[in-house]
This record gives structure tokens, sequence and C-alpha cells, in this order.
């Protein structure tokens, strides 16, 4: 074998290992501290995992929650967002349901009666109007708020509708402008519901002033698209029998604090590093362990990670005119641990410790 001979083999050899080298250089820029020398003041990002309160035991009074929102009312939110489906979402869904699925969207039919607009139509007004909203020290009249409502309702965003309704003064909560007497039902049986939409995120709007929260959930990309459902189901949920047994042992540890009178100490434990920990491994590495031949697990936690990465983009959105606001996001503690990273991952943005604001 001559010289260049053994000097080809010997590339041709050392390519395969050259390949993964500059690719694993190429994934360690850390591009976190490109914003190292920004100017202007970082935006704030508080990421409160929550439970689902439709879960809590009958007991449940959304008074509990007067603590927790107390202490977030101490952050001084000025965005709020939620782990609800936008309307215009819902409006590609129901436009599409043998893609996206029948699911997680209801069409507004009360709304869309009483204001003449489908879900794009008041999405549109709903803009229009915030843009030309009176600023304080000149209050909009209570019809304004009426007609906001009315229109939330109608563009599919009823937590910022009955943020509105909460922001009139209780003689004025009544139909009119728009706002037809099914509409008032609607927003009154809004209020009763064990929703943390509903219990914390709009009641702290109200109270901070705030006109609206922003729906950020995202179901467009986890719609499993697999022959037969159910042994995807039934391979999922072997998956996480497998290993179950540190989630169980947290569960039952809080299950005394879901029934306190003060839920303070509650969200105190969902928001402990520790726990958020058992929720991560729990949710991804009995999916990712998973013998299934078909990969069932796996296929769910892509779906979840593109669930988590849409919700991500939905909140940057939320401030991106706003480079230095505070921002309050509330949602599913089982999706904490991916807001904290991906949003930590962001420029000019630094992520506020909730278990420090619980205190």
């Amino acid at each position: 074998m001559g010289k260049w001979t053994k000097w080809i083999w010997g590339a041709i050899a050392a390519a395969p290992l050259a390949v993964p080298v500059a690719a694993h250089a190429q994934s360690q820029i850390d591009l976190t501290v490109l914003d190292r020398d920004m100017v202007g003041a970082r935006a704030q990002v508080l990421v409160l995992g929550t439970v689902h309160l439709r879960e809590m035991p009958k007991s449940f009074k959304p008074a509990a929650l007067d603590g927790v929102l107390d202490r977030l009312a101490g952050f001084r939110p000025e965005i709020i967002t939620i782990e609800d489906e936008p309307g215009e979402d819902c409006d590609l869904a129901l436009r599409q349901p043998a893609k996206y699925g029948t699911d997680f969207c209801t069409a507004p039919a009360e709304a869309r009666e009483a204001t003449g607009l489908e879900i794009p139509a008041a999405l549109d007004e709903v803009r229009k109007t915030l843009k030309a909203w009176p600023a304080q020290p000149t209050p909009p009249a209570p019809a304004q708020r009426r007609r906001l409502a009315a229109l939330f309702l109608a563009a599919n965003e009823p937590v910022s509708a009955y943020v509105q309704w909460l922001r009139l003064p209780e003689a004025e909560r009544h139909a009119g402008d728009s706002l037809s007497a099914a509409l008032v039902e609607q927003l009154e049986r809004l209020g009763k519901r064990n929703n943390e939409s509903i219990q914390i995120a709009a009641r702290l709007a109200s109270r901070l002033g705030l006109e609206q929260v922003h729906a950020v959930d995202n179901h467009t990309g986890d719609k499993i698209d697999v022959p037969d459902i159910k042994p995807f189901l039934k391979a999922l949920e072997a998956a996480w029998a497998s290993g179950a047994a540190a989630l169980d042992a947290m569960n039952k540890r809080e299950e005394p604090l879901k029934a306190a009178p003060d839920l303070l100490p509650l969200y105190r434990s969902v928001n402990d590093p520790q726990s958020l920990r058992v929720l991560a491994e729990g949710n991804i590495v009995p999916a990712m362990r998973s013998p299934s031949p078909e990969g069932y697990p796996r296929m769910f936690v892509g779906g979840w990670e593109v669930r988590n990465l849409r919700m991500v983009a939905n909140i940057r959105e939320t401030f991106r005119e706003r480079p230095a606001a505070r921002v309050l996001s509330i949602v599913g503690a089982s999706h904490k641990p991916w807001f904290d990273a991906w949003l930590g991952q962001l420029q000019g943005v630094d992520i506020v410790d909730a278990a420090a604001v619980l205190k």
C-alpha cells in the first residue's frame, strides 16, 4: 500500500470521528451570555407551578388561595399568562377538527350571536379596543367594559372576559352593550369554577388593574397520529406505572396540604425544586426507557416537547414589545421545569425563583 493510499484510508477512517466532534463543538456555544452587555432592564419572568384546582377536594374554597394571591401581588406582574388555549388556536382547531381534534375548544355560539362576530373578527375588535382603551386616571365607562367582556367571549378568551367582569362595580354587572343575559350567566358560572385561570389569574389581574390575561396553551402539535390510540395509551400508562413510586409518595405527602384552609404551604411544596424534579423524572424517564417496539411513549415525549416549546414561544410573544416586563406565567406544575429552562435561555430574561416569592 503506497503512502497516498494509506493517507486516503486514514482520512476515511478518521472522518466519522471528525463530524460528531465538530457538531459537539458547535453545540457548546452558550447563547445565554450573548446579552451580557445589553442596555436596559431585563424582563423578570416568574413561573408559578400550580395544581389543577378542578382536582381539589370538595372542601376547597377560593379564599384558601388568598395567601398565594398576596405573594403573587407582591411580585407586581404586568403580564399574566395562563394554561388555556388562545382564541386564535381554537379557531384553527374548530376549522380543521380532523387534524387537531375536538377536545380542547368549543365554538362560542352565544357570544357570536350576541356580537355578530366570528372568532377572528372578535379578536381584531379586542385588539383595536385595547389600543384605544382610556388611560388612567380616566377610567373606562362600565358600558365599555361590558362591551369588551362580550368581545373577549366572542374571541374565545373567556378568562379575560371574566377579568373585565370583575373590574366592573357590582351594580354594573348586568346585561347590556352586547353582553346578553346568556353571556352574563356564562360569566357568573365561570366565577364559580374551580380553575386556576379563574381563581388565581383572573382574580389577581383584576386586583392589579390589568385588563386581560394571556392564554398561551397549545395543542396543535401534540395530537399523536397512530393507527389505534388504545395501544398507544396502554404503552404509555405501562411506562408511567413502572416509574411511579416517587411520584405516588409525593402526591401522598401533599394530600393533607390540599385539604388545608390555606393553600400557601401546598404551593410552596409544589414549587419546591425537589418536587419539580420528581414530576419531571416521573413524566419522562420511564417513557424514554420503555421497551415499546413502536416507540409509543417516546412519541408522547415528542408531543410534550412540541407543546411546551410552543407555549414558551407564546409567552415570549406577550412581552416582545415590552422587553423589561414583569411576567407571571401560571401553569400546571409538570410544565414548570421546561418553562424555567427554556424561558431562561432567552435574551434579556431572568427567571424569578418561585420558592422565594412564596416564602
